[in-house]
């Protein structure tokens, strides 16, 4: 099956990769920022935690000189509000930095207390308000299972980043994606264990024309942290 999504991406230039405390230690100079254009790491989950290796992470990588952005794990029983303060206190505004990232999961213990009114009412508290801060559109992870029972229909300008192992991603009412996650089995070059592989669903033009589009500044040579 892994050599089948490899196959299945191969019209996707763009690629990247998204690591989390998992991973372990990272040799960043073995990742060339040529092979992967994008990284994102996990920096929050919830409330009150903080991956422990994302300081590191985001400092290494964009010393690389990576495009770098940062996720955070959305908790269905958490106030929106609380969930972004977390994130807004942990991740530094840049302007050389992608979008962040809201990562959405089904939780049957939190999704059958609230109802999808509810649900979204936080999302969007938590969406608009990493909006407003970082003046860039935050992007959706998340499962087909989830956007078919909560997100469809809704935050339309949104970007999707839709996890998907078996086949291209094909969402139910034709949505477009924007990234694609594309296993959990990857293997890269300075990282020990698996990692989640990524591509962008766009050629090189439009790839440059979604950091635009996002307020992306390009820097002349690296990154800076």
């Amino acid at each position: 099956m892994l050599y089948v999504n490899i196959a299945s991406a191969e019209p996707y230039p763009i690629k990247g990769f998204d690591v989390s405390h998992h991973q372990g230690d990272i040799d960043w100079k073995k990742i060339s920022p040529q092979q992967y254009q994008f990284v994102y790491l996990k920096a929050t989950e919830g409330g009150d935690y903080q991956d422990d290796k994302f300081q590191d992470y985001w400092l290494e990588a964009r010393e690389r000189g990576m495009r770098v952005g940062a996720y955070h794990f959305f908790r269905l029983c958490r106030d929106g509000d609380i969930q972004a303060q977390n994130f807004i206190k942990t991740v530094p505004i840049k302007t050389n930095a992608l979008p962040p990232v809201i990562d959405l999961e089904y939780d049957s213990n939190c999704i059958n207390t609230f109802t999808k009114e509810q649900l979204l009412k936080q999302i969007k508290t938590m969406h608009d308000q990493l909006q407003t801060h970082y003046a860039k559109q935050p992007i959706f992870y998340t499962s087909k299972v989830f956007y078919n029972m909560v997100l469809i229909g809704e935050f339309k300008d949104t970007p999707i980043w839709i996890r998907e192992y078996k086949e291209q991603p094909d969402l139910k009412d034709g949505r477009p994606w924007t990234f694609w996650q594309r296993t959990n089995q990857g293997k890269i070059s300075g990282i020990h264990k698996n990692v989640d592989l990524n591509v962008f669903h766009g050629d090189e033009k439009q790839w440059k024309q979604f950091l635009e589009n996002n307020h992306v500044i390009q820097t002349e040579k690296s990154a800076k942290p």
